[in-house]
């Protein structure tokens, strides 16, 4: 055992005068006071004894008797001395003035007078305290709305923290809550165990990562598993965005970055979770209005600053989350800083029906409600999505006033979801719907027919949403991530079968197949122009998407200039590729055209077609050989 090291000798008291005990220097304003108390006593007792109050007629009969020795007169009051004593000992008298013209009338009668004074303090002192309250509840509320906090404290209190602390009892999430993300769940349980357990895991010498940064898709649960590792822990946790260090006042952003790494610091082991740190971490430099004194710009730095001098055995983990991780700067993603990337992704098929389990708990379920088949409709969806699914279901089961949530519920769900609500006001004449009737019945024809596509759910020709005036529904039947050349030229094939339909039975194209061109051209242009699958372009890559790490919305930026040749190939060859697809879908169709007009025919009387009612029509399909 190592020897115990001695006490320091605590340091000696300051020298000063020698105080009774229990005396503190602050008590002297109330020995102060308690004197004053006591002489104002002992005047009141001495008037009381030696003083006789008299009215004023009274006063003026000692006066005119000659029993006055002497008078001292002031504004309001006279106190006389007598020559000889009263009969109960006292040898003065005070009385209250009156007038003098009006005390001679008065003592004409015979009749008792005296004065009064009149008590003006209470009218005083509202004189002056009113005003004055209105004045300080005036500013005290124009200080509240300017820097949105109550109480005089507000406007001095702007460089403050604006991060919720919830304490390791409020927060009631746990791991067992967050479903879907597996792989997210296991690296974070290891920070977990890392701040209940910091001196196991120091043991080797290894450190735990300063910060962790959560990155995907929007409503993938990167929240919630922030919350659910702050439960695991039971450990304070600190809850901010990034949008709440910035202030219209140069220098809060700053000043609160290091209010809350001193909170922090006070609380280890605790979790810092900001959110949205994109809204703060945005790289440098970028823009035309970004320079070294940019609000921003300086509350990235303190940041920076912080983090930098953080240290991790202290039991202080930082969390982050954002959906935009490639404008974030980079000193946030070096070593040392954010040392740890956990990808939230979407989930697949069997982390979707996990969330489906927990959501569905909630809800009274039918016996025919099957999780993986919910699952199967809702390929890309995320675990916010799925929430909204379950909670769509209940409130179509609520509206028609069943007593539990049927799978039908579920399927009228996904529909409201993806294509938009039924608008049955919304008429057709008998034209235009037996257009859109062979239209969606082409869709699915193809889609029966080719190999590799998606099997057809259901097909309606009830116009939903802003603009569709019908939908062909396809399910798949795996998550996929990878497609060959002949899927996606049987994918561009089942869009134009559309158009192919009111081409091969109407002689003529309407303006319903707009969605389809676009999407189908899309597809097309990257066939050529990313993947290299076109022959008469090669194998090169002309055009990347823009810098985004997740799957998110974006445009497309050239990789180099293309010259005025390869520009005229490559947009040959997008379309050759759709023209193609029109033709193979063409050819399948006219293999089928009695099932297109038959098909047609009953989707205009049961205006919705499920995938029961659609197998005579898929068996018929598949007899004969689909076009290469």
């Amino acid at each position: 055992m190592s020897p115990t090291s001695p006490k320091p000798t605590p340091p000696p008291p300051p020298s000063g005068p020698n105080l009774p005990l229990g005396f503190k220097p602050g008590s002297t304003w109330i020995l102060m006071l308690a004197l004053v108390a006591l002489f104002w006593m002992r005047d009141l007792w001495v008037t009381s004894t030696q003083v006789q109050a008299v009215p004023y007629s009274e006063f003026l009969q000692h006066l005119k008797a000659g029993r006055m020795d002497s008078l001292s007169i002031g504004t309001q009051f006279i106190e006389g001395k007598l020559k000889a004593p009263l009969a109960d000992g006292r040898t003065r008298i005070v009385t209250t003035r009156v007038e003098p013209e009006l005390a001679r009338e008065l003592s004409a009668y015979d009749v008792k007078f005296e004065g009064v004074v009149q008590n003006t303090l209470l009218r005083d002192l509202l004189s002056w305290v009113v005003p004055a309250l209105l004045l300080l509840a005036v500013w005290s509320f124009m200080a509240k709305r300017l820097a949105g906090q109550g109480g005089l404290g507000g406007l001095l209190s702007v460089g403050k923290s604006r991060a919720k602390l919830h304490s390791e009892t409020d927060v009631k999430v746990s791991f067992e809550d967050v479903a879907g993300v597996d792989e997210a769940k296991a690296e974070l349980r290891e920070s977990v165990d890392f701040l209940k357990n910091p001196k196991d895991y120091g043991r080797l010498g290894a450190r735990m990562p300063k910060g962790i940064l959560l990155v995907g898709p929007p409503g993938t649960g990167k929240t919630l598993l922030a919350r659910a590792m702050a439960g695991e822990a039971g450990v304070p946790f600190f809850s901010i965005t990034g949008s709440e260090f910035v202030e219209m006042f140069v220098g809060v952003g700053a000043a609160r970055v290091r209010d809350l790494f001193e909170q922090a610091r006070a609380s280890a082991p605790c979790i810092i979770f900001i959110d949205e740190l994109d809204a703060l971490g945005r790289a440098r430099g970028i823009g035309p209005m970004s320079g070294g004194h940019d609000e921003k710009e300086q509350t990235l730095n303190q940041l920076l600053a912080e983090m930098d001098g953080f240290d991790a055995s202290t039991g202080v983990v930082i969390l982050a989350a954002t959906n935009r991780p490639e404008v974030l700067d980079p000193a946030l993603l070096r070593a040392g800083r954010f040392d740890r990337q956990v990808l939230v992704d979407r989930p697949d098929r069997k982390g979707r029906v996990d969330i489906l389990k927990v959501h569905l708990k909630k809800v009274t379920m039918g016996s025919d409600v099957d999780p993986d088949a919910v699952a199967a409709l809702t390929p890309g969806f995320a675990g916010a999505d799925l929430a909204n699914l379950v909670n769509e279901a209940a409130l179509l089961a609520t509206r028609r006033g069943a007593d539990a949530v049927a799978m039908a519920d579920f399927t009228a769900a996904v529909e409201r979801i993806v294509a938009g609500l039924e608008r049955h006001q919304r008429v057709l004449g008998a034209k235009e719907r037996r257009t859109v009737a062979l239209h969606e019945m082409g869709h699915a024809l193809v889609a029966m027919t080719l190999p590799g596509t998606d099997p057809v759910h259901k097909i309606s020709i009830i116009p939903r949403g802003i603009g569709a005036l019908g939908y062909t529904m396809q399910r798949p039947g795996e998550d996929r991530y990878l497609a060959s050349r002949s899927e996606l030229r049987n994918r561009m094939a089942v869009l134009m079968g559309g158009r192919a339909a009111e081409s091969l039975v109407i002689g003529d194209v309407s303006t319903g197949a707009a969605d389809d061109l676009v999407k189908a051209t899309d597809i097309a242009h990257d066939m050529v122009a990313r993947y290299g699958m076109s022959p008469e372009v090669g194998q090169a890559v002309y055009e990347r998407p823009q810098q985004q790490f997740l799957d998110l919305p974006g445009g497309m930026q050239l990789e180099r200039g293309l010259s005025d040749d390869t520009a005229r190939r490559i947009d040959a060859a997008v379309r050759a590729l759709v023209d193609e697809a029109f033709v193979r879908a063409s050819a399948v169709l006219s293999e089928r055209r009695t099932l297109l007009e038959q098909g047609a025919e009953q989707l205009l009387a049961q205006e919705t077609l499920t995938e029961a009612d659609l197998q005579p029509l898929f068996d018929a399909a598949r007899q004969r050989p689909a076009p290469p």
